[in-house]
């Protein structure tokens, strides 16, 4: 079969891109090796943890906030089965609406790994290894990644496991070392902690969250201190991890101080890496650096011209609307369209409680590139809606141009900041000053006044604080 589009990879960049092109009148194949469409985002990563997230915060706080509220609930019990299979319905019912928008889209779908023959013909390896080739006028990589292990690490996917088999435990862990305090590892963390076990980070970074304003990172340790009691090893280097049957030894070293950590589990979570396995890439004499495919800054064109690539393959943040923006870029450009992505403004949210969100530069950015900046901050305890819901933890961190006044950055810890980040997004993307938050009416009481008096602060004229 010849196409307009062909798409390898079905996650949020691949079957956005297959949609939009389908829009603007491309007859598109999309091609995905699992039998499930979404990639790791919907079926082992952003949706099955947010599912399991909210799960659990709703025992937490049914279990430590609801008797405040007036709300008795006699004796709670965690019914971890049920919370695995709510996840399960949860990803089935996205999946399901993936399928009707191919259809609908009318794309066609095959299931096989994809991989390149030459320049337009990719073949089709099915499960049952059976294979099949279709041509395509342009072609569109968008493999995604999966989790990145250490040769001294023996995942066996039981004791020692990554982020995928975390989602489908069958038990609560007791004592859980995790290896990693990123964006995958603290939203893990709390699910498992909100439910009973008790947490134990393992850092090699100095600070949590270590790819964020360092604010953020301080303020989500306090908070997942004081909620879970969770205990941090900062600044540690993992040398050795052991399963011994019911028990994982995880030895780590500081300073010349070493330190053995003893749990039921040890979950490893030190980032992903891009996923090209199979596509044999270098039949095409595409070289990967650093296991990234080289691409155009603009174009996201790789060496061969009609060949692209988007998301997690590509350099920038492994972000699943990164790379639905990159999905929609190509497809447009494809059109003779011109888009463009400003990379500054895609946002970036933690999905713990408190929430954590920014766009922009970090403080510690502004610093090194030697920009001259004013700060203004905002905490949630002087903030009446976050008192009103008991949600005082945090605060909104904004940084803006000390001549010009434009917004360079915001950064948000706190109930809601995961919605409230698109208000920041929206102005930066066209370039507002903080006086131009402050002259923007936000409705009282909510949490977005939150940024507005943290705008005012920049000027030293915050009002409720």
């Amino acid at each position: 079969m010849q196409y307009n589009l062909a798409i390898i990879g079905s996650g949020p960049g691949g079957y956005v891109a297959a949609i939009r092109a389908a829009q603007l009148g491309q007859t598109v194949a999309l091609i995905e090796k699992y039998s499930t469409l979404g990639g790791t985002c919907l079926n082992v990563g952003c949706i099955p943890s947010k599912s399991l997230l909210d799960s659990s915060e709703h025992f937490f706080n049914a279990q430590h906030t609801f008797a405040e509220h007036g709300i008795k609930t006699g004796t709670l019990e965690v019914d971890f089965t049920q919370m695995i299979t709510r996840k399960n319905t949860v990803i089935k019912k996205i999946n399901d609406g993936l399928h009707y928008l191919m259809k609908k889209n009318k794309i066609t779908v095959y299931n096989g790994l994809g991989s390149f023959v030459d320049k337009n013909t990719i073949k089709i390896t099915k499960a049952d290894a059976t294979e099949e080739s279709i041509t395509a006028d342009n072609i569109i990589i968008a493999t995604g990644s999966k989790p990145t292990v250490l040769p001294f690490i023996p995942i066996d996917k039981k004791r020692i496991i990554t982020s995928t088999e975390a989602l489908s435990l069958n038990e609560i862990p007791k004592n859980l070392i995790i290896i990693g305090a990123g964006v995958i590892g603290v939203e893990l963390g709390s699910v498992f902690a909100r439910i009973g076990a008790k947490i134990t980070f393992v850092e090699f970074a100095d600070s949590m969250i270590a790819t964020m304003d360092k604010t953020m990172g301080k303020e989500l340790q306090k908070a997942m201190k004081k909620d879970f009691s969770a205990n941090f090893y900062l600044n540690h280097k993992v040398t050795k991890v052991e399963n011994f049957g019911n028990e994982v030894l995880v030895t780590a070293e500081s300073n010349g101080q070493t330190v053995e950590l003893k749990g039921d589990y040890c979950l490893v979570c030190i980032g992903r890496k891009p996923f090209t396995d199979g596509l044999n890439l270098e039949s095409l004499g595409i070289v990967l650096n650093k296991g990234q495919i080289p691409v155009d800054e603009k174009t996201l064109q790789t060496s061969i011209p009609n060949i692209y690539a988007i998301g997690d393959v590509i350099r920038g943040a492994m972000l699943a609307h990164k790379a639905s923006e990159e999905g929609v870029l190509v497809a447009e450009i494809i059109a003779g369209q011109k888009p463009h992505i400003n990379y500054n403004l895609i946002p970036n949210v933690i999905y713990t409680w408190p929430e954590v969100a920014s766009v922009g530069q970090t403080e510690e950015q502004l610093k090194e590139k030697g920009i001259n900046y004013k700060l203004g901050s905002f905490p949630f305890k002087a903030l009446g809606r976050a008192i009103a819901s008991g949600d005082e933890d945090g605060l909104v961190k904004v940084l803006a141009d000390k001549i010009t006044d434009e917004i360079l950055g915001v950064h948000i810890i706190g109930a809601r900041a995961a919605d409230m980040i698109s208000e920041a997004v929206s102005a930066m993307e066209f370039r507002a000053s903080s006086e131009d938050i402050i002259r923007t009416s936000h409705a009282h009481p909510t949490y977005t006044e939150a940024f507005r008096e943290a705008c005012m602060a920049t000027d030293n004229k915050a009002i409720h604080i």
